[in-house]
């Protein structure tokens, strides 16, 4: 283990991060699901959009581009369909709160669909069709974002990462969950290779001056905001490995969380105003819930949901790999694992909550926090022995 690597106990890191936020100005409510969403990502194993991510949203609501008490307007409500203004609230609660009432719309109807506009990053995709899993659903959603990867034979920054994601109930004990950028890599996960100084896997930066694929972690990063790289979308540079695909559901995605709700799209998502100062981000994002039971029993579909899962996983094996993998078993065994040895966190995530902590006098973590930073490391240093 690396000595800049520290591991915070879950309950810890949840309540620390929900206190950031009622710091700054949230509701105890929205905190608290702003907390859980950032947790579960963690906990997932999906450090892109977890903890790491915390000073991003602090800094961003300090300067005004989220609002920290959310105002959820319902624009349109009708039958199975709704339409959402988040007025550039908090992302992560209004798209909880989007998701409640697509499921309780599909509880009625069958189906239940809303479209949201005028919000901000909403954080892990797959959180939101967890809780339609929950409820004996299927759920799916997606969202625009930042402008940040070219369309193909393109080297312009145009369209977000734009997850399009899908979770499906089975009888085992995880659900199927695809929770994916269209992008081959997500601006998150660049951050990470940056945090860590780790040179990015050839083939998914495109650099803009030459057309040629980028590695620099660092440099990416900073020219990504600057507009002279791009991310590359599923399938990579021109149509050869099928780029022309991942920039198609992208596409997708992009038109389903702008067009249904009259929202920015493209270049208006930007977080800048004409002049290049920070304004509101304006993201869109929609939900789709399906109740099951509407279609058939829950326990059927669970079963044959399941025996695909099952019969994909015992298939043949390449030579030297050890298994196959479904959606969400991965994420489900990281859980397992991460909520027995806590959430890691490097030096520089580490001096964020450190920076985050002081500014808001959160001192009840003062103490409490670093004993907990050192217990872990002694511990982790002690299992390695």
């Amino acid at each position: 283990m690396s000595d800049n690597v520290s591991y915070i106990p879950v309950d810890m890191l949840h309540s620390f991060m929900k206190d950031v936020y009622i710091g700054l100005g949230a509701p105890e409510e929205e905190a608290d699901v702003s907390a859980d969403i950032l947790i579960a990502s963690d906990l997932r194993g999906i450090t892109s959009h977890g903890v790491q991510r915390l000073k991003m949203y602090f800094n961003r609501m300090r300067n005004g581009q989220h609002k920290t008490k959310t105002i959820f307007e319902i624009v349109k409500d009708k039958d199975a369909i709704a339409v959402i203004d988040g007025n550039h609230g908090n992302g992560h609660y209004i798209s909880f709160k989007a998701m409640q009432l697509a499921i309780d719309k599909a509880k009625k109807y069958g189906l239940g669909m809303v479209a949201v506009r005028n919000s901000t990053h909403y954080g892990i995709a797959g959180y939101y069709s967890l809780m339609a899993i929950e409820k004996g659903c299927i759920g799916i959603t997606g969202t625009n974002a930042r402008p940040s990867v070219a369309p193909t034979f393109g080297v312009e920054g145009m369209l977000g990462t734009n997850p399009l994601t899908f979770g499906f109930p089975t009888d085992e004990a995880f659900p199927f969950v695809l929770d994916c950028a269209t992008s081959i890599i997500q601006r998150g996960k660049v951050e990470v290779y940056a945090r860590e100084d780790k040179p990015l896997p050839e083939g998914v930066i495109v650099d803009k001056l030459t057309g040629e694929s980028r590695t620099d972690s660092k440099g990416v990063l900073l020219d990504l905001v600057l507009k002279q790289a791009a991310l590359l979308p599923l399938g990579g540079i021109g149509e050869k490995l099928s780029g022309h695909k991942g920039y198609g559901y992208s596409t997708v995605v992009e038109i389903l969380s702008a067009a249904l709700q009259k929202g920015k799209f493209l270049k208006d998502l930007t977080g800048l105003d004409k002049k290049e100062e920070k304004t509101h981000f304006y993201l869109g994002h929609f939900f789709i819930a399906i109740d099951i039971e509407h279609f058939i029993d829950l326990d059927s579909f669970k079963n044959v949901s399941g025996n695909i899962c099952r019969a994909l996983r015992n298939s043949e094996k390449a030579p030297n790999e050890e298994r196959i993998y479904t959606a969400g078993e991965k994420e489900y065994e990281a859980e397992q694992r991460i909520r027995e040895q806590g959430v890691s966190l490097n030096k520089s995530i580490q001096d964020d909550l450190v920076e985050m902590r002081d500014e808001l006098a959160l001192f009840q973590y003062h103490f409490t926090f670093e004993k907990e930073i050192k217990k872990c490391k002694l511990k982790n240093t002690n299992d390695n022995k």
